[in-house]
Protein backbone atom coordinates (compact mmCIF):
# COMPACT_ATOMS: atom_id res chain seq x y z
CA UNK A 1 0.00 0.00 0.00
CA UNK A 2 2.40 2.50 0.43
CA UNK A 3 4.46 1.63 -2.65
CA UNK A 4 1.23 2.07 -4.58
CA UNK A 5 0.60 5.77 -3.10
CA UNK A 6 3.62 7.86 -5.06
CA UNK A 7 1.80 6.57 -8.40
CA UNK A 8 -1.79 7.11 -7.02
CA UNK A 9 -0.88 10.84 -6.21
CA UNK A 10 1.10 11.01 -9.29
CA UNK A 11 -2.20 9.81 -11.36
CA UNK A 12 -4.51 12.32 -9.52
CA UNK A 13 -2.16 15.07 -10.06
CA UNK A 14 -2.48 14.48 -13.89
CA UNK A 15 -6.16 14.69 -13.74
CA UNK A 16 -6.24 18.17 -12.02
CA UNK A 17 -4.11 19.41 -14.52
CA UNK A 18 -5.74 18.00 -17.39
CA UNK A 19 -9.28 18.66 -16.63
CA UNK A 20 -10.13 22.79 -16.56
CA UNK A 21 -11.95 24.06 -13.53
CA UNK A 22 -14.50 26.86 -14.82
CA UNK A 23 -14.95 30.08 -12.84
CA UNK A 24 -17.03 30.68 -9.88
CA UNK A 25 -18.43 33.03 -11.44
CA UNK A 26 -19.65 31.55 -14.74
CA UNK A 27 -20.94 28.29 -12.17
CA UNK A 28 -23.32 30.65 -10.59
CA UNK A 29 -24.15 33.28 -13.79
CA UNK A 30 -28.08 32.07 -14.70
CA UNK A 31 -29.11 31.48 -17.94
CA UNK A 32 -31.49 34.28 -18.77
CA UNK A 33 -34.75 33.38 -21.11
CA UNK A 34 -38.02 35.73 -21.74
CA UNK A 35 -40.34 36.61 -23.83
CA UNK A 36 -42.96 40.00 -24.82
CA UNK A 37 -46.04 39.71 -26.31
CA UNK A 38 -48.93 42.24 -26.63
CA UNK A 39 -51.14 42.71 -23.61
CA UNK A 40 -54.12 44.42 -21.79
CA UNK A 41 -54.03 45.62 -18.58
CA UNK A 42 -54.19 42.16 -16.49
CA UNK A 43 -51.29 40.58 -18.76
CA UNK A 44 -50.83 38.42 -22.10
CA UNK A 45 -54.13 38.85 -24.44
CA UNK A 46 -52.92 36.27 -27.25
CA UNK A 47 -52.24 38.74 -29.74
CA UNK A 48 -49.22 37.64 -31.86
CA UNK A 49 -48.62 41.76 -32.67
CA UNK A 50 -50.45 45.17 -32.28
CA UNK A 51 -52.27 45.86 -35.65
CA UNK A 52 -54.05 49.64 -35.58
CA UNK A 53 -55.68 52.14 -38.07
CA UNK A 54 -54.81 55.66 -36.12
CA UNK A 55 -55.77 58.93 -37.40
CA UNK A 56 -53.35 61.94 -38.40
CA UNK A 57 -53.00 63.28 -34.34
CA UNK A 58 -54.30 60.54 -32.60
CA UNK A 59 -52.99 59.02 -29.28
CA UNK A 60 -53.88 55.70 -28.05
CA UNK A 61 -52.63 53.60 -25.22
CA UNK A 62 -51.11 49.73 -25.85
CA UNK A 63 -49.91 47.14 -23.40
CA UNK A 64 -46.59 44.64 -23.46
CA UNK A 65 -46.20 41.89 -21.22
CA UNK A 66 -42.40 40.99 -20.35
CA UNK A 67 -42.22 37.08 -19.01
CA UNK A 68 -38.74 36.38 -17.21
CA UNK A 69 -38.70 32.56 -17.60
CA UNK A 70 -35.71 32.58 -15.56
CA UNK A 71 -34.89 32.09 -11.79
CA UNK A 72 -33.82 35.26 -10.90
CA UNK A 73 -34.87 39.01 -11.20
CA UNK A 74 -34.04 40.34 -15.08
CA UNK A 75 -33.64 44.33 -15.74
CA UNK A 76 -34.80 44.77 -19.15
CA UNK A 77 -34.10 47.83 -21.82
CA UNK A 78 -37.27 48.39 -23.77
CA UNK A 79 -37.21 50.11 -26.74
CA UNK A 80 -39.15 51.02 -30.29
CA UNK A 81 -37.77 51.22 -33.85
CA UNK A 82 -39.22 51.40 -37.50
CA UNK A 83 -39.70 48.01 -38.86
CA UNK A 84 -38.57 45.83 -41.72
CA UNK A 85 -38.61 42.57 -43.67
CA UNK A 86 -35.08 40.79 -43.68
CA UNK A 87 -34.54 39.23 -47.59
CA UNK A 88 -35.90 36.45 -46.14
CA UNK A 89 -39.24 37.72 -45.68
CA UNK A 90 -38.59 38.16 -41.87
CA UNK A 91 -39.90 40.90 -39.42
CA UNK A 92 -37.08 42.90 -37.88
CA UNK A 93 -36.84 46.40 -36.36
CA UNK A 94 -33.79 48.31 -36.92
CA UNK A 95 -31.01 48.17 -34.18
CA UNK A 96 -30.51 50.74 -31.45
CA UNK A 97 -27.28 52.85 -33.45
CA UNK A 98 -29.68 53.54 -36.32
CA UNK A 99 -31.98 55.95 -36.01
CA UNK A 100 -35.73 55.46 -36.78
CA UNK A 101 -37.53 57.99 -38.81
CA UNK A 102 -41.10 56.89 -39.31
CA UNK A 103 -43.27 54.39 -36.97
CA UNK A 104 -40.84 53.82 -34.23
CA UNK A 105 -41.07 57.50 -33.60
CA UNK A 106 -44.68 57.26 -32.76
CA UNK A 107 -44.23 54.78 -29.61
CA UNK A 108 -43.29 56.13 -26.20
CA UNK A 109 -42.43 53.70 -23.09
CA UNK A 110 -40.48 53.98 -20.66
CA UNK A 111 -36.75 52.50 -21.13
CA UNK A 112 -36.23 49.75 -18.34
CA UNK A 113 -38.35 47.31 -16.13
CA UNK A 114 -37.42 44.86 -14.12
CA UNK A 115 -38.91 41.65 -13.79
CA UNK A 116 -39.05 38.88 -11.17
CA UNK A 117 -38.23 34.97 -11.38
CA UNK A 118 -40.19 33.76 -13.00
CA UNK A 119 -42.66 36.55 -13.27
CA UNK A 120 -44.40 38.57 -15.92
CA UNK A 121 -44.86 42.52 -16.21
CA UNK A 122 -47.12 44.37 -17.91
CA UNK A 123 -46.12 47.55 -19.16
CA UNK A 124 -48.16 50.56 -21.06
CA UNK A 125 -47.12 52.24 -23.53
CA UNK A 126 -48.55 55.07 -26.16
CA UNK A 127 -48.64 55.42 -29.61
CA UNK A 128 -48.57 58.93 -31.04
CA UNK A 129 -49.42 59.76 -34.63
CA UNK A 130 -48.81 62.97 -36.37
CA UNK A 131 -50.53 65.40 -37.29
CA UNK A 132 -48.94 65.62 -40.85
CA UNK A 133 -48.88 61.55 -41.13
CA UNK A 134 -49.11 60.37 -44.72
CA UNK A 135 -51.53 57.62 -45.10
CA UNK A 136 -50.63 54.20 -45.28
CA UNK A 137 -48.48 51.78 -42.92
CA UNK A 138 -45.58 52.51 -40.81
CA UNK A 139 -44.39 49.44 -39.17
CA UNK A 140 -42.49 49.29 -36.44
CA UNK A 141 -41.19 47.00 -33.54
CA UNK A 142 -41.06 47.05 -29.84
CA UNK A 143 -38.70 44.75 -27.89
CA UNK A 144 -37.44 44.33 -24.29
CA UNK A 145 -33.29 43.35 -24.90
CA UNK A 146 -30.67 42.96 -22.39
CA UNK A 147 -26.92 43.40 -23.63
CA UNK A 148 -23.94 41.32 -22.40
CA UNK A 149 -20.38 43.18 -22.56
CA UNK A 150 -17.60 40.44 -22.87
CA UNK A 151 -14.19 41.36 -23.35
CA UNK A 152 -14.24 43.81 -26.14
CA UNK A 153 -17.85 43.84 -27.83
CA UNK A 154 -20.99 44.46 -26.28
CA UNK A 155 -24.34 42.00 -27.65
CA UNK A 156 -27.34 43.32 -27.18
CA UNK A 157 -30.22 40.26 -27.23
CA UNK A 158 -34.08 41.41 -27.90
CA UNK A 159 -36.71 39.84 -28.12
CA UNK A 160 -40.89 41.51 -29.37
CA UNK A 161 -43.16 42.15 -31.60
CA UNK A 162 -44.16 43.99 -34.44
CA UNK A 163 -46.44 46.88 -34.58
CA UNK A 164 -48.13 47.40 -37.83
CA UNK A 165 -49.62 50.98 -37.81
CA UNK A 166 -51.55 52.40 -40.21
CA UNK A 167 -52.70 56.52 -40.61
CA UNK A 168 -56.23 56.76 -42.11
CA UNK A 169 -56.45 57.77 -45.52
CA UNK A 170 -56.51 56.49 -49.18
CA UNK A 171 -54.52 53.37 -49.33
CA UNK A 172 -52.72 52.52 -52.44
CA UNK A 173 -51.78 48.56 -53.10
CA UNK A 174 -49.18 48.70 -55.81
CA UNK A 175 -46.40 46.99 -56.81
CA UNK A 176 -43.98 47.67 -59.61
CA UNK A 177 -42.25 44.77 -61.61
CA UNK A 178 -38.81 45.41 -62.38
CA UNK A 179 -35.16 43.99 -63.53
CA UNK A 180 -37.45 41.37 -65.88
CA UNK A 181 -35.01 38.61 -67.31
CA UNK A 182 -35.98 35.92 -68.98
CA UNK A 183 -33.55 32.49 -70.43
CA UNK A 184 -34.53 29.91 -72.87
CA UNK A 185 -33.02 26.27 -72.05
CA UNK A 186 -33.89 24.21 -74.82
CA UNK A 187 -34.02 20.43 -74.61
CA UNK A 188 -31.11 18.38 -76.57
CA UNK A 189 -34.19 15.59 -77.35
CA UNK A 190 -35.72 17.09 -80.13
CA UNK A 191 -39.12 15.98 -79.30
CA UNK A 192 -39.09 17.60 -75.92
CA UNK A 193 -39.58 21.43 -75.34
CA UNK A 194 -37.21 23.29 -73.23
CA UNK A 195 -37.61 25.74 -70.54
CA UNK A 196 -38.08 29.72 -69.95
CA UNK A 197 -36.60 30.71 -66.77
CA UNK A 198 -38.36 33.65 -65.41
CA UNK A 199 -36.82 36.10 -62.96
CA UNK A 200 -38.08 39.70 -61.92
CA UNK A 201 -38.29 42.03 -58.67
CA UNK A 202 -41.62 43.55 -57.20
CA UNK A 203 -41.68 46.64 -55.60
CA UNK A 204 -44.01 48.04 -53.37
CA UNK A 205 -44.73 51.27 -54.67
CA UNK A 206 -47.69 52.03 -52.69
CA UNK A 207 -48.35 52.72 -49.59
CA UNK A 208 -49.51 49.40 -47.51
CA UNK A 209 -48.09 46.16 -47.05
CA UNK A 210 -49.37 44.17 -49.90
CA UNK A 211 -49.27 40.69 -51.05
CA UNK A 212 -48.99 40.01 -54.84
CA UNK A 213 -51.10 37.52 -56.92
CA UNK A 214 -48.60 36.85 -59.86
CA UNK A 215 -48.62 35.01 -63.00
CA UNK A 216 -45.87 34.50 -66.23
CA UNK A 217 -47.21 33.59 -69.73
CA UNK A 218 -45.04 32.60 -72.39
CA UNK A 219 -46.20 31.61 -76.33
CA UNK A 220 -47.37 28.46 -77.67
CA UNK A 221 -46.52 27.80 -81.15
CA UNK A 222 -47.33 29.77 -83.87
CA UNK A 223 -48.62 32.38 -80.85
CA UNK A 224 -51.45 29.86 -80.01
CA UNK A 225 -52.25 28.76 -76.34
CA UNK A 226 -49.33 29.62 -74.38
CA UNK A 227 -48.10 28.27 -70.95
CA UNK A 228 -48.66 30.07 -67.84
CA UNK A 229 -47.55 29.48 -64.21
CA UNK A 230 -47.86 30.92 -61.02
CA UNK A 231 -45.29 33.45 -59.68
CA UNK A 232 -46.81 35.00 -56.46
CA UNK A 233 -45.35 38.03 -54.06
CA UNK A 234 -45.15 37.15 -50.36
CA UNK A 235 -45.85 40.18 -47.92
CA UNK A 236 -43.95 43.47 -48.79
CA UNK A 237 -43.67 46.52 -46.53
CA UNK A 238 -44.11 49.85 -48.51
CA UNK A 239 -40.81 50.87 -50.35
CA UNK A 240 -39.58 47.01 -49.93
CA UNK A 241 -38.54 44.30 -52.88
CA UNK A 242 -38.94 40.73 -53.23
CA UNK A 243 -37.21 38.76 -56.12
CA UNK A 244 -39.38 36.09 -57.91
CA UNK A 245 -38.46 33.28 -59.65
CA UNK A 246 -40.19 31.66 -61.72
CA UNK A 247 -40.01 28.53 -64.50
CA UNK A 248 -42.32 27.67 -67.46
CA UNK A 249 -41.77 24.26 -68.53
CA UNK A 250 -43.46 22.48 -72.22
CA UNK A 251 -41.85 25.26 -74.43
CA UNK A 252 -41.12 25.14 -77.83
CA UNK A 253 -38.45 26.81 -79.36
CA UNK A 254 -40.40 28.67 -81.81
CA UNK A 255 -37.84 31.81 -81.95
CA UNK A 256 -38.74 35.50 -80.67
CA UNK A 257 -40.75 34.76 -77.12
CA UNK A 258 -42.89 37.53 -75.45
CA UNK A 259 -42.65 36.65 -72.05
CA UNK A 260 -45.19 38.17 -70.16
CA UNK A 261 -45.39 39.02 -66.17
CA UNK A 262 -48.75 40.04 -64.92
CA UNK A 263 -49.08 41.32 -60.83
CA UNK A 264 -52.31 41.82 -58.79
CA UNK A 265 -50.93 43.44 -55.19
CA UNK A 266 -54.01 42.70 -52.27
CA UNK A 267 -53.90 44.84 -48.93
CA UNK A 268 -52.65 43.36 -46.02
CA UNK A 269 -54.30 44.06 -42.61
CA UNK A 270 -56.84 46.38 -41.39
CA UNK A 271 -59.96 47.48 -44.14
CA UNK A 272 -58.68 46.91 -47.32
CA UNK A 273 -62.67 48.23 -48.09
CA UNK A 274 -62.04 50.97 -50.63
CA UNK A 275 -57.84 50.71 -51.18
CA UNK A 276 -56.74 51.60 -54.87
CA UNK A 277 -55.56 48.23 -56.19
CA UNK A 278 -53.32 48.88 -59.18
CA UNK A 279 -52.58 45.94 -61.29
CA UNK A 280 -48.84 45.85 -62.58
CA UNK A 281 -46.91 44.04 -65.81
CA UNK A 282 -44.63 43.50 -68.08
CA UNK A 283 -42.72 42.11 -71.01
CA UNK A 284 -39.68 40.65 -72.20
CA UNK A 285 -39.00 38.82 -75.44
CA UNK A 286 -36.23 35.70 -75.39
CA UNK A 287 -35.27 34.53 -78.21
CA UNK A 288 -35.20 30.68 -78.25
CA UNK A 289 -33.48 29.07 -81.38
CA UNK A 290 -34.96 25.38 -81.85
CA UNK A 291 -30.63 23.95 -81.96
CA UNK A 292 -31.75 20.39 -81.66
CA UNK A 293 -34.30 20.69 -84.02
CA UNK A 294 -32.09 22.21 -86.23
CA UNK A 295 -29.60 19.54 -85.78
CA UNK A 296 -32.28 16.94 -86.27
CA UNK A 297 -32.70 18.92 -89.83
CA UNK A 298 -29.19 18.86 -90.57
CA UNK A 299 -29.19 14.81 -89.92
CA UNK A 300 -31.65 13.94 -92.04
CA UNK A 301 -30.83 16.41 -94.89
CA UNK A 302 -27.27 14.88 -94.87
CA UNK A 303 -29.09 11.31 -94.54
CA UNK A 304 -31.39 12.04 -97.95
CA UNK A 305 -27.91 13.82 -99.91
CA UNK A 306 -26.19 10.82 -98.77
CA UNK A 307 -29.14 8.35 -99.77
CA UNK A 308 -29.43 10.38 -102.98
CA UNK A 309 -25.24 9.84 -103.54
CA UNK A 310 -25.63 6.35 -103.35
CA UNK A 311 -28.85 5.56 -105.18
CA UNK A 312 -27.30 8.06 -108.13
CA UNK A 313 -23.72 6.08 -107.75
CA UNK A 314 -25.45 2.34 -107.69
CA UNK A 315 -27.35 3.63 -111.15
CA UNK A 316 -24.41 5.17 -112.73
CA UNK A 317 -22.43 1.82 -112.26
CA UNK A 318 -25.59 0.28 -113.62
CA UNK A 319 -25.26 2.03 -116.59
CA UNK A 320 -21.54 1.35 -117.18
CA UNK A 321 -22.46 -2.11 -116.45
CA UNK A 322 -25.35 -2.19 -118.95
CA UNK A 323 -23.15 -0.18 -121.67
CA UNK A 324 -20.43 -3.07 -121.25
CA UNK A 325 -22.63 -5.83 -121.98
CA UNK A 326 -24.44 -4.36 -125.06
CA UNK A 327 -20.52 -3.00 -125.90
CA UNK A 328 -19.89 -7.23 -125.64
CA UNK A 329 -22.87 -8.31 -127.18
CA UNK A 330 -22.07 -6.20 -130.38
CA UNK A 331 -18.88 -7.39 -130.39
CA UNK A 332 -19.78 -11.11 -130.26
CA UNK A 333 -22.65 -10.61 -133.00
CA UNK A 334 -20.07 -8.99 -135.02
CA UNK A 335 -17.37 -11.90 -135.10
CA UNK A 336 -20.29 -14.37 -135.56
CA UNK A 337 -21.10 -12.47 -138.49
CA UNK A 338 -17.41 -12.74 -139.49
CA UNK A 339 -17.36 -16.50 -138.94
CA UNK A 340 -20.56 -17.37 -141.00
CA UNK A 341 -19.43 -15.50 -144.21
CA UNK A 342 -18.16 -17.63 -147.13
CA UNK A 343 -14.57 -17.60 -148.19
CA UNK A 344 -13.78 -14.46 -150.72
CA UNK A 345 -16.89 -12.71 -149.58
CA UNK A 346 -15.95 -8.83 -148.95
Amino acid sequence: MIRTLPRLLAVLAAVLVTVPIAPAGALAEPTLTWAVQPADGNGPDGRRWIERTLDPGQVVTEHLAVRNFSDAAATFALKAADGYLTDKGRFNMLPSHQKSTDGGTWIAVQETVTVGARQTKVVPFTITVPRDATPGDHPAGIAATVTSTGDTVAVESRVGFRVMLRASGTITASLAVGDLTATYRPSWNPFSAGTVDVGYTATNDGNAAVTGRGRVTVPGLFGLGGRTVPADIEETLPSGNRRIEARVTGVWAVGPLRTAVDVIPAVLGGDPAGAEIRPASATVTVWAVPWSQLALVVVLLALVVAARTVIRRRRQRLARLLDRAREEGRAQAREATLAGSPPGAP
